[in-house]
């Protein structure tokens, strides 16, 4: 009797689990907006590393001068959620050239770690609604991102699109929406949408410690960008075209989920660590 009870746990605890994935699928696919499909989805249900089949990683130190070397163990799914984490950490610079004029190379030393994470070769999508339910630290020197690049041609001539940017702004805090595309004269044309951190902090004083929910409508004229039905910024899609006529919002594009540290962020040298950047899922609808 004891091992027929065993049994009829054990096949009840599976139906449970195996019937929470459908679930989440389910209740994305109920919240798709009028004339819209769930098309794609990532809802961080396993705990681990983040699916391979979805994402890759960048290593190394990247871009903007920032402070952290990105790597792949700052990345992890625990209890549903994407966390990447940003760590006061020492690390040596695989790549380091003291002969080489690149920052990224004569740099000795990285004085932090963090992740970015991307959809690019994997998933790419061109038009529709990415959603992305996520809950960002605010703390100084830390810059979390949500963001699009095409994926054809050199940046900025593939065009960039920062549906959620949080750094700081002549050193005040703030939310950023923009687009970036080539220019004839200058490294690249923007359209940025920013908004003082103090505005949301206002309506809520408790924002950063709640999931918010980042959302871009691109259709082939516009891209509209929101923060919790908030319209941040609108680009008019006639007016973003490279010098040679590309327009490159009007290719696929990928995504990419990143925490960076310094640079724009501010000066991190004061902050508590670790930094913590929580992803719930990143979703993609397009027109039926």
């Amino acid at each position: 009797m004891k091992n027929i009870w065993i049994l009829l746990l054990s096949a009840s605890l599976l139906a449970c689990s195996r019937g929470q994935m459908p679930a989440q699928s389910e209740s994305a696919a109920a919240s798709a907006p009028d004339g819209y499909k769930l098309v794609w989805q990532d809802e961080f249900i396993k705990d681990g590393k983040p699916d391979s089949t979805n994402w890759s990683y960048e290593y190394g130190l990247k871009r903007n001068n920032e402070l952290q070397w990105y790597q792949p163990e700052n990345a992890n799914v625990r209890e549903g959620v994407l966390v990447i984490e940003g760590k006061r950490e020492k690390v040596k610079n695989e790549f380091f050239d003291p002969s080489s004029k690149d920052w990224r190379k004569n740099t000795a030393y990285a004085d932090y770690t963090s992740a970015s994470i991307n959809t690019n070769g994997k998933k790419a999508f061109q038009y529709g609604i990415i959603e992305v339910r996520a809950r960002i630290d605010t703390a100084m020197g830390l810059w979390p991102a949500i963001w699009t690049l095409g994926t054809s041609k050199g940046w900025p001539a593939n065009g960039e699109v920062d549906i959620m940017e949080y750094y700081r702004v002549q050193g005040q805090p703030t939310i950023l929406a923009n687009a970036a595309w080539a220019h004839e004269s200058k490294r690249a044309a923007w359209d940025e949408g920013k908004v003082p951190f103090s505005h949301f902090l206002e309506k809520d004083p408790s924002w950063p410690e709640k999931f918010h929910i980042w959302k871009m409508d691109w259709t082939e004229n516009y891209i509209r960008l929101y923060l919790d039905d908030e319209l941040l910024n609108e680009v008019d899609l006639s007016q973003t075209l490279n010098p040679d006529g590309f327009n490159p919002f009007h290719q696929p594009h990928y995504i990419l989920l990143n925490l960076a540290i310094g640079s724009n962020g501010g000066d991190p040298s004061g902050t508590d660590f670790p930094g913590v950047y929580e992803v719930d899922y990143v979703r993609v609808y397009q027109k039926e």
